[in-house]
């Protein structure tokens, strides 16, 4: 079986279809699926799939990309996510790709979701793009590893390189691999999810986006999440039933859920 660590079940181009996704899912083995928040005032929808569904689990956070609207606190994070189906902080990280200027707030944001995850025990979701140094000194300065009494977490959709992946993982995190590791144009992704080991990997679609191939370009939805298995399978010369039973067991210890 396999499981999607990262979704967004709750956007427009999935949500009107919540039973065609869990049939699909059902089709293709893939028995769990955690959808990730995005930004406070959608959170209320977030928690309420997650409610509905037994198989289906939630975050709550701000992404770095949202820039006008409500800034969280650690005690209101700490507080909406005192909810058995709410089982990490995020997504959250530094993303310095699609905004300029002074993004200190960024970074203070990321600092909060951090605190957060250290006085809950949630591991927290990580989204960094164009900003791995300013995220691994930020999760070193906030002690936001296991090596240091933090939940630890995941790299989230992952695409910087091994140095990053071998920080992130000395401070007892995750990676988790997207679609785009099946695409032609990923060389560099793919050496590094050869590198790194399976008892540290989990796999996801972050869909609606980023559909993996022979899917690729059409919207993408956690029952899809089997082809970044398959691939991480032959990638890595091993059973697909290897990486489906280890990157489903990581999921469940990571974020302490019981089997």
């Amino acid at each position: 079986m396999y499981i999607d660590s990262h979704c967004h079940i709750n956007f427009p181009e999935l949500a009107a279809r919540l039973p065609e996704i869990f049939g699909k899912m059902k089709e293709n083995r893939v028995t769990h699926a955690l959808c990730v928040s995005v930004n406070l005032p959608e959170f209320p929808g977030v928690l309420a799939i997650a409610n509905e569904h037994e198989h289906i689990y939630a975050s709550v956070g701000v992404h770095p990309d949202y820039e006008e609207t409500p800034e969280p606190t650690v005690d209101e994070l700490v507080k909406l996510s005192d909810h058995p189906k709410i089982v990490a902080i995020g997504e959250t990280g530094l993303d310095y790709y699609r905004l300029e200027g002074d993004l200190e707030w960024q970074r203070n944001r990321f600092r909060t979701h951090i605190r957060a995850s250290r006085a809950t025990g949630k591991p927290l979701i990580i989204h960094t793009r164009s900003a791995s140094e300013d995220t691994i000194r930020l999760m070193r300065e906030e002690k936001a590893g296991t090596d240091a009494g933090g939940a630890g977490g995941v790299m989230h959709c992952f695409t910087e390189s091994l140095e990053v992946a071998e920080a992130a993982m000395a401070m007892g995190f995750y990676i988790s691999f997207s679609g785009i590791v099946t695409f032609k144009s990923a060389k560099e992704l793919q050496a590094v999810a050869s590198a790194v080991p399976l008892e540290r990997m989990l796999i996801e679609t972050d869909s609606p986006y980023l559909a993996p191939v022979p899917h690729r370009g059409k919207i993408n939805e956690p029952g899809l999440v089997c082809h970044v298995a398959e691939f991480i399978a032959k990638l890595k010369g091993i059973p697909l039933e290897t990486v489906a039973r280890q990157t489903t067991d990581n999921f469940f210890q990571l974020f302490h859920i019981p089997r």
